[in-house]
């Protein structure tokens, strides 16, 4: 999949396009649906499929004070357009100037860019542009005048409620993995950058791989026997997500550890995605860290059993 920044690096004006467009944070079913009909539209009328998505949150520019955590990172986003066949992704910088785009500035200058638009993919209540002017409506209106198609798809339901981001954060949030996964399509995974920390894990002879999460959604504290993938390598782990109660810091930090089984090997400034296997327990505070090393080497016996 070839990742393009603008409309106009695409190229190919002998060429048709059909597109999709989404903020699409976590690729979700519901997401998926409307990229395989871009992909199938591309393949009946032998067009370019493209999907058009940003590179943060809208809210992050126009309603900072309420951006939701992601679901994904990007890197995991763009892996999972990908995996579901689009030829070109294009990622747009979401910032100020491009935020204050009408909707109809913004369709008719991608239209223009693009060159021979053939369809356009959104969900149902797709709203764009400028204080939300933009929706599926004005598409359609848009799409006669220029002569391109538009498929504005319903939402995909699970147990008799339509599937969003909003309610695979909640699922999350509140540690029913179970079911994030079954709304994703896939097994629920978090991935972030692996950065240096204080090396205690090291210290109890439990060495972990500190990974960055800021502005992800993230499940309950605990520890987790999960999955890892990066640097080339993959492996079984622990997880630890929490405070750490028994260092008693008079300013606690949240951290995400994981310790590899069976790996040696540095991964400082790769990206370590983590898939959710099973909660072996919640975190707890332990008189000693004596009593912590304990229950570390107890952890990783359970979860070799669980795997």
């Amino acid at each position: 999949m070839k990742i393009i920044h603008a409309a106009s690096e695409l190229n190919s004006p002998d060429r048709k396009v059909c597109a999709a467009i989404g903020v699409f944070d976590g690729v979700h079913l519901g997401h998926q649906q409307i990229i395989r009909q871009t992909v199938i539209d591309a393949r009946r009328h032998e067009a370019i499929s493209l999907v058009l998505t940003f590179d943060r949150h809208p809210n992050a520019v126009v309603a900072p004070d309420r951006v939701p955590p992601q679901i994904y990172s990007l890197p995991q986003n763009l892996r999972a357009v990908e995996a579901l066949g689009a030829d070109v992704l294009l990622l747009i910088h979401f910032d100020g100037a491009f935020s204050r785009q009408t909707g109809d500035q913004f369709i008719r200058g991608l239209a223009r860019d693009l060159g021979r638009l053939q369809s356009l993919c959104v969900g149902a209540d797709f709203a764009f542009g400028y204080k939300r002017s933009g929706n599926v409506e004005l598409l359609r209106r848009i799409g006669e005048e220029l002569k391109f198609a538009v498929h504005a798809l319903a939402a995909v339901s699970l147990d008799g409620e339509p599937i969003s981001s909003t309610r695979i954060r909640k699922a999350i949030h509140d540690g029913n993995l179970d079911a994030a996964s079954q709304m994703l399509g896939r097994a629920y995974a978090l991935a972030g950058t692996v950065v240096r920390g204080d090396g205690l894990g090291r210290d109890l002879g439990f060495p972990t791989a500190n990974i960055a999460v800021a502005g992800l959604a993230l499940p309950p504290g605990g520890v987790y026997a999960v999955r890892a993938k990066g640097g080339g390598h993959s492996c079984h782990a622990v997880l630890n997500i929490g405070y750490r109660p028994t260092l008693q810091s008079s300013k606690p930090e949240l951290r995400v550890e994981a310790h590899l089984l069976d790996f040696s090997g540095g991964l400082y400034g790769h990206e370590l995605e983590l898939t959710f296997v099973d909660k072996l327990r919640d975190e707890q505070k332990f008189p000693s860290l004596a009593e912590l090393r304990g229950q570390i080497a107890l952890d990783i016996q359970e979860a070799r059993r669980r795997f």
